[in-house]
């Protein structure tokens, strides 16, 4: 019995995974660090809660990117993924990294 259950329960969880990679947003950015002033434009994926608007999306985005020293500047938009591999080429190094 058990066999048969247990391929049944990780098609389950797989299948919810998947699912929630649907529900993921994204956001485009500016962000900026100072001396010397580097500027850079990136893309980011975020968590669901984060994903209600460019207001909800900004703590998310600033407090990963923070890390590296970035001081974000504006969230531009928050989309799916449909507007994903549209802002791939401008990204640059900045597509996905945090």
């Amino acid at each position: 019995m058990l066999r048969l259950v247990f391929p049944f329960v990780v098609a389950l969880m797989l299948a919810g995974a998947a699912a929630a990679d649907d529900a993921a947003c994204y956001a485009d950015y500016k962000a900026k660090q100072d001396d010397p002033l580097q500027l850079h434009y990136g893309v980011i994926a975020l968590p669901e809660p984060a994903c209600a608007g460019t207001e909800a999306a900004a703590g998310e985005v600033a407090r990963r990117i923070a890390v590296d020293g970035w001081q974000l500047l504006t969230i531009v938009s928050v989309f799916d993924t449909s507007g994903l591999e549209d802002r791939r080429a401008n990204a640059g190094a900045y597509y996905l990294r945090y």
